[in-house]
């Protein structure tokens, strides 16, 4: 008969955020639909009253976990504290995805992922995903408007589509090698839009 350990209890500060840290690193590898809040109470080291006080329910956990991320995933557009990169560099560099050293599979985008996971459109954590989606393509947007393009509406939205597209075939082969390929063409999109306006565009 073997002993059983009782599952570590961490006292004291920080339970959110280890609970959102235990929600990012369990959504990120398997997904929101199969991660419990057994588990998420489990690998965040709090009891499941500490997880419920903090959370009430599930699709507050994944509202929080989903706003927890868009800042640090949405262009930034330079400013004029800021002159460098330049906005072309800017539109192009939305393709050189950081990713992490780890052998999990790839997960692309954890926006485009939820909005899979959670079709509903009336769910909250889909319009989450949508409204980043559409605050996504808008900052684009005002990138190629800095950089000075003829319709900087339409490449704003080819290139938020072209991130897309390459986000979710690198999930389904399990391959970060599209975003280099993603920003070949983006190169060429951004650079004929620029060629449109003559050669004082800034670059």
């Amino acid at each position: 008969m073997t002993e059983s350990h009782p599952v570590r209890r961490r006292r004291g500060r920080g339970a959110r955020e280890r609970i959102l840290k235990a929600a990012t690193e369990l959504f990120t590898a398997q997904g929101i639909n199969a991660t419990g809040m057994d588990q998420l109470s489990t690998v965040a080291e709090v009891s499941k009253r500490t997880l419920y006080t903090h959370f009430p329910s599930k699709d507050e956990l994944v509202g929080a976990y989903l706003q927890s991320l868009r800042d640090d995933l949405l262009p930034v557009p330079p400013s004029p504290a800021q002159p460098t990169p330049s906005p072309r560099e800017q539109l192009l560099a939305v393709f050189d995805w950081k990713l992490p050293e780890t052998t999990a599979p790839f997960r692309g985008c954890p926006f485009l992922n939820v909005s899979v996971e959670v079709p509903d459109p009336g769910h909250s954590a889909h319009q989450l995903a949508a409204a980043y989606k559409r605050e996504f393509a808008r900052r684009l947007t005002d990138i190629a408007r800095q950089a000075g393009v003829a319709d900087p509406e339409i490449l704003g939205e080819q290139l938020a589509l072209l991130f897309d597209g390459a986000a979710a075939r690198g999930t389904a082969l399990n391959s970060s090698h599209t975003g280099a390929c993603a920003r070949s063409i983006a190169e060429s999109l951004v650079d004929a839009a620029l060629a449109d306006v003559g050669p004082a565009s800034p670059r």
